[in-house]
């Protein structure tokens, strides 16, 4: 059972920036797909970004296009969320999710799912 454990949530003033990381328990991490999700109060879990195992396609959601880079390191069962310039809409509990296979945009296509951390913008 693949186990990940998010870190790196914090307090942040509007403007700046903060790295996510999400640490996969199994040395197969380099065959799953890795997505990353948040969910902010009263509202539904979203897409953030996404990438695959090994060829690091890339998706993101638009708004955070230009200002959030989703990148892997498979030697360290590690993949990372670097966020700059927040806004005070990125406020809300961060998700890494995995699946075996391509990466995808839905939160249903995800077998595994982290306990996520807490992001907050000050503005």
């Amino acid at each position: 059972q693949l186990q990940l454990v998010e870190s790196g949530g914090g307090l942040v003033q509007a403007g700046g920036s903060l790295r996510l990381s999400c640490a996969a328990s199994e040395r197969t991490f380099s065959s799953y797909a890795m997505g990353w999700f948040r969910q902010a109060p009263g509202k539904e879990r979203e897409f953030v970004a996404a990438i695959n195992g090994r060829d690091n396609i890339i998706y993101y959601k638009d708004s955070v296009k230009g200002r959030f880079t989703v990148s892997r390191d498979n030697a360290k069962n590690t993949v990372y969320l670097q966020m700059n310039s927040v806004k005070a809409e990125d406020t809300a509990v961060y998700y890494c999710a995995a699946r075996l296979g391509n990466a995808g945009t839905s939160r249903y296509v995800y077998d595994y799912w982290g306990q996520g951390t807490q992001v907050t913008v000050s503005s």
